[in-house]
């Protein structure tokens, strides 16, 4: 089984200031399923380190205003596409990123405020049928690995 995976829970320092969310507890899942990085931010243009960026209604704007809902649509249309191409059935993704928040985002005025909602790329693995996690349903994420391999999954 295949998981895409936000390269930067996997120490791939590929986030907005250069650093990483590596996640040891990822080796767990990495033992039952493998795991495929990926950072839809770069894929989609944009360099690293970057200017932070919040999605904004239906775009996603940096700090100083600039739109840059194009690059954070090519990066999730490329996740979407490698995901269909590898033959992954779920992701584990950033939680609050404007790419792979999966149930929480910051919102839009870059004061710190959470609201519900999808990343870019998170909506559209989930619009592709992907399974979604973020990092703090790893437990649950593994539950739905070993329901898959018996077969009992959907």
């Amino acid at each position: 089984m295949k998981i895409l995976v936000s390269a930067c829970l996997l120490g791939v320092s590929c986030r907005y200031d250069g650093r990483d969310n590596g996640l040891r507890q990822l080796e767990l899942i990495a033992r039952e399923a493998e795991l495929i990085p990926f950072c839809p931010e770069v894929y989609g243009g944009l360099p690293t380190p970057r200017e932070p960026s919040e999605r904004s209604g239906d775009g996603v704007v940096s700090r100083s205003g600039r739109d840059v809902s194009l690059q954070f649509a090519k990066g999730a249309g490329e996740a979407v596409r490698l995901a269909e191409l590898l033959g992954c059935k779920a992701a584990i993704l950033k939680e609050r990123s404007p790419s792979c928040g999966t149930h929480q985002i910051y919102d839009g005025t870059f004061s710190g405020v959470r609201i519900p909602g999808y990343g870019v790329t998170a909506e559209w693995l989930r619009r592709a049928g992907l399974q979604l996690f973020c990092e703090d349903e790893l437990e649950d994420c593994q539950k739905w690995i070993r329901e898959q391999k018996e077969g009992t999954g959907c």
